[in-house]
């Protein structure tokens, strides 16, 4: 009987799940098939240290030889293009077909474009991978400073305008909502972002609507915002991520803004799990997808669980972390609109600052800014369930510590 497990992915998920599936001694039944030409590897410094430093190195999460000597057989730069599930086998574009017994997709996600900048332009750039930042580092680089247009105030767009400034660029970000970060983070939070940026000297603006571009000779020359044809430089676009859903469509998977998975992270077939940016879950009641490699890992850990034969629920507290130029931005939990905020002073040396969001009594997300041991003492507070009082957190002589 066939008993391999197919893992079709190459990030955070992916290495989390050989590296879990080789613990419980499953390794030599492991097919991973990567459509990049690399092993998997970290992707947050892509945004940030890969683009600053042009002597950094791609941080593998293990090398190739770890993946030889667990038996682990890597299919790289090939990319999976069927699942017939009723042979179970996957087809890759060499045309090499790998049965299994089990198959998890940890395909991730794509980077939402914009139609009138769609093709290969020279100077216009998304990040989602290690080619994408090799590409803009060298861009970057070879042009030694002039100015970079951000379409999208999200956490990559954010990252990648700090850095560029780091570079000695002049950086515009054009957002398209009333504030940065405005489906992922409070008003409150935002305002320290934006405040933050305008230091280091970014022009944000705001109500921005893209219209078309004058392209020639490969470049886009002039963008329209807000009906005023501007002149453009260097151009990212980081308008935000969609996930990789198009194999789980074609096998007639049901998706819903991601792979709909259970509690122990089978989709709609029990013979295939999905796990990281691509899967949508149940988090307090609601189907939710998030984009985080803390997410992409505990997910991967409950995935080899299952495939291990012993089940677990995946029951999260979700956490997330943004460096940009200096910010530290590091959250717990989910905010949303309606929740009431309550400010914590955080170091002074550090403009330091952490709000604890209620609903109600309940506390259900803290984001903090250059406050890293509020942020370590919140994820304690929300794995425990504990729900100090506004008061109690407000008050900076409290020990978050003592509240547990």
């Amino acid at each position: 009987m066939n008993r391999n497990i197919v893992i079709v992915g190459g990030g955070h998920a992916a290495a989390q799940l050989c590296n879990a599936l080789a613990e419980g001694g499953a390794g030599a039944r492991v097919h991973v098939v990567c459509e990049e030409a690399t092993h998997p590897y970290q992707r947050p410094p892509l945004s940030k240290s890969y683009l600053k430093n042009p002597a950094e190195a791609l941080q593998l999460h293990r090398d190739a030889p770890w993946y030889i000597t667990q038996g682990i057989q890597v299919h790289l730069g090939d990319r999976a293009t069927h699942i017939d599930r009723s042979a179970r086998k996957v087809r890759l574009a060499s045309g090499t077909e790998i049965e299994y017994e089990s198959l998890v997709l940890a395909t991730g996600t794509r980077a939402r474009t914009l139609p009138q900048l769609e093709g290969p332009l020279a100077n216009v750039m998304s990040l989602r991978n290690v080619a994408d930042a090799e590409a803009m580092r060298a861009r970057l680089r070879a042009e030694g400073g002039g100015r970079l247009t951000v379409v999208g105030g999200g956490f990559i767009g954010l990252e990648v305008a700090a850095t560029a400034r780091h570079l000695g660029f002049e950086v515009q970000v054009l957002e398209a909502a009333s504030r940065l970060l405005s489906r992922s983070a409070s008003p409150e939070l935002s305002a320290i972002i934006l405040a933050h940026h305008q230091q280091m000297g970014t022009e944000v603006r705001f109500g921005v609507r893209i219209g078309a571009a004058r392209i020639e000779g490969g470049r886009v020359l002039a963008l329209e915002v807000d009906g005023v044809q501007e002149h453009v430089f260097e151009l990212l676009v980081g308008i935000g991520a969609v996930p990789e859903v198009s194999l789980a469509q074609e096998a007639g998977l049901e998706v819903a803004n991601g792979i709909v998975v259970d509690e122990v992270m089978r989709s709609s077939d029990p013979a295939i799990l999905a796990v990281g940016d691509c899967s949508c879950f149940d988090y307090r009641g609601q189907r939710v997808r998030l984009e985080s490699v803390q997410n992409a890992n505990d997910q991967a850990k409950v995935a080899a669980a299952t495939l291990l034969g012993k089940p677990a629920a995946y029951h999260p507290t979700p956490w997330f972390w943004s460096d940009q130029g200096g910010l530290r931005l590091q959250m717990v939990g989910l905010w949303r609109p309606g929740l009431q905020a309550v400010a914590r002073p955080g170091p002074a040396a550090a403009n330091g600052m952490s709000f604890f969001h209620y609903d109600g009594e309940l506390l259900v997300a803290v984001e903090s800014a250059n406050a890293p041991i509020d942020h370590m003492m919140a994820r304690r507070l929300l794995e425990k369930g504990a729900s100090p009082t506004p008061q109690q957190v407000a008050d900076p002589a409290v020990a978050l510590k003592t509240l547990l």
